[in-house]
């Protein structure tokens, strides 16, 4: 079951490995999965659009991914499996999620998911447990505690009680989990204490196979919206008996563990969806060049270039943040959140652009060329995309940002320069590192340094001069921030929800979002010329600030015909619209 790599160690020889052997490991997935434009492919977006009709998985693709050992990417090394980075993981999950998101969590994502609470807290005999289940090709599924705001997939929640001779009573029902039917192991976070607070919940590591009627009951297959092709049904526990060891670090470790382990989880959605995206933007392109011999119709130069850049920005905030995972992990925890709370908003903006682009062809449903709009627009809320989402993440924001202005911002240092460089040697993700409060903020710190060294270059003209100008803006916009944010009431005396302070939470993640772009620009090493030339980093930072509010300046000259032609250079020789630009399968 660990076909696509031998595993790896943790030695520094090992950890210079890590990169190459994941770039290795997405290729081949990429050619295994072959052209997902081929109708004949049984892996190709035909085949996954047929079997999300029929509201079934595909079960050809599963198979293959299964036999590849995608488990073991689910696996820290120092127990057999091949989960270094997390930043890495994403990487070589993409191939999946640029075909299907559906496929995608139900063939493996989700395990991570659940099992990020056990390799956070859990025992050695839980962790050896779950890595020989995802390394023998099993699957675990996670049972949420209810949020505030929550879709189907977060409503409702269940109660472990203490028992008079040790271990819980479990109580409750959910009616959307995902592979409820066929998981091997199910991580539950269940209510503990009826008070509200940090201890309120628990985590229990259960093993389905011991559950049975009537104290265990399987709830009929629900049918989402969107990826319909997963499988969705419901459990529900009365008086269920749970083992004392089935316990996940302690007692009212619960919300904890959320907060530590939802920032991998949200880090690493952003990372891989934005592969979904490059699917419909190759879609677009395809459609705005059918039957051409010259070049792109002037109409579609803005929304195909402002949705390429887009999506360099969000592959630079994804990448930024799974980085800062292994570099930082005691201080990531609030970019984490801002990541997760722009990235759907600017994916959602963009397939209302490439909508306009691709006309009448993106309602060509079963088309393999042009269907993959339609798709990832009903499959986007469910993956944890929507509203629900965005509020979890404004909850983790909003508490932070008046320290954040009395304490880090203008006061801090700037992150390592390996945050931003490809190829740096960065530590293991170690879930058991990972901060949830404090913790200071590295990427305004980097906004506020890149700013200055652009500086010199304002006034000058050309493109270097417009970033410059650009980045002196969020930082006007940063120093405005600080002062509004110093006057919030004291956490615990506020409201989360109160749109006056949901603005600054969004202003405060536009800012975190342009300092992701000019440190992965400013990170470039002269290996890719598209990338470090200052064109893509201009526009993308010209859609934050316009989104902000904030002054922008004209573009310079050709700085959307340079953008406009590598991604028509991208889309005719088969390379991904993100910051790899890897070959695909054709």
């Amino acid at each position: 079951m660990t076909t696509i790599a031998e595993n790896t160690g943790t030695t520094a020889t090992a950890r210079g490995r890590w990169e190459t052997d994941a770039r290795a490991r997405a290729a081949r997935l990429e050619r295994l999965l072959g052209d997902p434009c081929d109708p004949a492919n049984p892996h190709g977006l035909r085949a996954l659009f047929a079997a999300d009709d029929r509201r079934v998985p595909p079960a050809a693709t599963e198979h293959l991914l299964a036999e590849e050992g995608l488990g073991a990417e689910f696996v820290p090394v120092a127990y057999g499996g091949r989960l270094t980075r997390a930043d890495l993981l994403a990487r070589v999950l993409r191939p999946v999620f640029r075909r299907d998101v559906a496929l995608g969590f139900g063939s493996g994502i989700t395990s991570l998911f659940a099992t990020g609470a056990v390799w956070a807290a859990g025992t050695e005999r839980q962790r050896r447990r779950v890595a020989d289940l995802l390394l023998g090709g099993g699957r675990a599924t996670i049972l949420h505690h209810e949020l505030a705001h929550s879709n189907a997939i977060l409503r409702h929640e269940f109660t472990a009680r203490t028992a008079p001779g040790g271990g819980y009573r479990l109580h409750g029902r959910k009616d959307v989990i995902i592979n409820a039917a066929r998981a091997d192991a199910q991580v539950v976070y269940a209510r503990t204490d009826p008070a509200h607070g940090p201890r309120s919940h628990s985590v229990l590591l259960l093993d389905p196979a011991g559950q049975h009627a009537p104290a265990v009951r399987h709830l009929p297959r629900v049918t989402t919206p969107g990826m319909r092709g997963a499988l969705f049904s419901g459990l529900e526990f009365d008086d269920y008996a749970v083992p004392g060891d089935a316990l996940v670090g302690g007692t009212g470790d619960g919300v904890a563990l959320a907060l530590r382990t939802f920032q991998v989880n949200r880090s690493l959605i952003c990372g891989v969806v934005t592969s979904a995206a490059d699917t419909v933007l190759h879609s677009a392109v395809r459609a705005a060049t059918a039957g051409r011999s010259g070049p792109v119709a002037r109409r579609w130069h803005k929304p195909l270039t402002g949705v390429f850049a887009d999506l360099l920005a969000c592959d630079s905030m994804a990448t930024v943040v799974l980085r800062a995972l292994s570099l930082l992990p005691d201080r990531a925890h609030v970019f984490a959140a801002a990541v997760k709370y722009v990235v759907p908003d600017l994916l959602r903006e963009n397939l209302e652009e490439l909508a306009t682009v691709l006309g009448a062809r993106g309602y060509e449903h079963d088309s393999p060329e042009y269907g993959a709009l339609d798709k990832l627009v009903r499959d986007l809320p469910v993956a944890g995309l929507g509203h629900a989402g965005t509020a979890s993440c404004q909850a983790v924001i909003v508490p932070q940002l008046r320290g954040l202005a009395e304490r880090a911002w203008f006061a801090e240092e700037e992150p390592p320069p390996e945050l931003f460089r490809q190829g740096a040697d960065l530590p293991a993700l170690d879930y058991r590192s990972l901060g949830i409060a404090g913790g200071g903020d590295f990427m305004a710190a980097s906004l506020v340094g890149s700013a200055a060294r652009l500086a010199a270059s304002r006034g000058v003209g050309g493109q270097i001069a417009a970033l410059a100008e650009l980045a002196e803006g969020f930082v006007t916009e940063l120093r405005a921030l600080r002062e509004q944010c110093r006057r919030l009431p004291a956490y615990g005396t506020m409201a989360p929800a109160d749109p006056a302070v949901c603005v600054l939470s969004d202003r405060y993640s536009l800012i975190v979002a342009a300092a992701a772009v000019l440190g992965v620009w400013e990170g470039q090493n002269g290996d890719d010329p598209f990338l470090a030339d200052a064109a893509w980093a201009v526009l993308a930072l010209s859609r934050l600030g316009e989104r902000l509010g904030i002054p922008v300046p004209d573009l310079p000259d050709n700085c959307l015909e340079q953008v406009l032609d590598e991604l028509v250079r991208r889309y005719r020789t088969g390379r991904s619209c993100d910051l790899d630009a890897i070959p695909l399968a054709q």
